[in-house]
């Protein structure tokens, strides 16, 4: 919601439940499983932020009560709705991942090129989903409880599980990392202790954790080429792992941390190491070489000779550079206090500025804004500010890439629209 209300929060828990026994009220074989997570999750701040600010005179009878009772109704109408269609597109789903899995090693494969490439669009997490949360079931023997999903039953002991998590940890760990350093060895040599730092972080917050959508953004956009090569190398690693029988999961992503912690639940968890030097050598390679051969923009490869625009790309230089310099006006937010604070008064100004913005939030890697205008958002200033990536979803939506950092640029960006 927009004002991060804990009543948006309620709402939809209340449309989840409702919805999630409604439906098993009109046919018992329906299984919404996280989908009607992802409805409650769309529905309720959309109702909220449509009345939360309506009739606020009233202590009782106020935009944001009406809002929970909004909920209810849409909850049972959505019962109504999903109540019939549900079991065609369940029907669907189920044999689209029966081929998936049923394709053993290969499926594993496809699985992981395609979670790539949707990355860009943001949809990978509707693909997830249903295969890391609902497909299968396996019975917990410590809770008695039966899990559903690759990831749940691979926490569950269900030997199987896991094929759709382990080929992740070859590429996040290793083959990322090697291709950052690529583009820091492919760099121009004056900039190339800039792009060091730049590029050192995002490789050991993807080697550590599995974040690694900064990585991926710095070369998306200017060589796609390159990203659908990586794509391509993904899936292969999915094959190659599953062919191999390693089986392994995470809580979070693929990175060192989930490697490490659940180790002891993985099978042949250790041939992961191996396998991921070959990719990492493999990535290095294709990369480097990609680079020169094609002369592709990468970080540290930009026409513009200043060296000062490549430090502004990181989110830890170039703070005292002037929002002048990204093209303000005399309405735009002036640069003051500590770096997120600088970082938020650069953005707000690529932005369009201040009038431009209708709604701000943000996963864990990305600000998703609600805009009246992107056409006037300047891409090229946000990177300066320090952005990985912007993505344009359409007239009035957009998603700038930002790094673990996001929440602290979240926090800002409202703070400095409150005022």
């Amino acid at each position: 919601s927009k004002d991060n209300s804990g009543i948006a929060a309620l709402g939809g828990a209340l449309i989840y439940f409702v919805l999630n026994f409604g439906v098993i009220g009109v046919n018992e074989n329906i299984n919404m499983g996280v989908f009607a997570g992802f409805i409650a999750g769309l529905m309720s701040p959309l109702i909220y932020n449509r009345v939360y600010d309506k009739y606020e005179g009233s202590p009782y009878f106020n935009g944001r009560h009406i809002a929970l009772l909004l909920n209810v109704i849409a909850a049972l109408l959505l019962v109504a709705i999903f109540g019939l269609i549900w079991p065609t597109v369940q029907n669907g789903l189920d044999h689209i991942n029966s081929f998936i899995v049923g394709a053993g090693a290969l499926g594993a494969g496809v699985f992981e090129f395609a979670n790539r490439m949707l990355i860009p669009t943001g949809l990978h997490h509707v693909l997830n989903s249903y295969l890391w949360f609902a497909y299968g079931s396996f019975p917990d023997a410590a809770t008695g409880v039966m899990a559903n999903g690759d990831i749940n039953r691979f926490f569950a002991g269900d030997p199987t599980a896991g094929a759709f998590q382990v080929g992740f940890f070859p590429i996040m760990m290793f083959g990322l990392p090697a291709a950052a350093m690529a583009m820091v060895a492919a760099a121009k040599p004056n900039k190339r202790k800039a792009t060091f730092g730049m590029m050192l972080s995002v490789a050991v917050t993807a080697f550590l954790t599995g974040i690694t959508e900064p990585l991926e953004f710095s070369f998306m956009f200017v060589a796609f080429p390159l990203y659908v090569v990586h794509a391509v190398l993904a899936g292969i690693a999915g094959f190659v792992t599953n062919l191999l029988g390693i089986k392994m999961g995470f809580t979070f992503s693929a990175g060192a941390i989930d490697y490490a912690l659940n180790f002891g639940l993985g099978t042949k968890a250790w041939m992961l190491i191996p396998i991921g030097f070959v990719f990492a050598a493999i990535y290095f390679a294709i990369f480097y070489f990609a680079i020169l051969k094609f002369d592709i923009k990468t970080p540290g490869r930009e026409d513009d000779e200043d060296e000062a625009d490549l430090a502004a790309e990181v989110p830890n230089a170039g703070v005292q550079t002037a929002v002048a310099g990204l093209g303000a006006s005399e309405n735009d937010v002036a640069p003051t206090g500590d770096k997120y604070d600088i970082m938020a008064a650069k953005y707000i100004t690529a932005l369009g500025g201040p009038d431009n913005f209708t709604s701000i939030d943000n996963c864990t890697t990305r600000l998703r804004l609600q805009m009246k205008d992107t056409s006037i958002v300047n891409e090229q200033a946000l990177k300066k500010a320090g952005a990985r990536g912007v993505v344009k979803i359409n007239e009035t939506a957009v998603q700038v890439i930002v790094g673990t950092d996001v929440e602290f640029i979240a926090d800002k960006l409202k703070n400095e629209l409150d005022k």
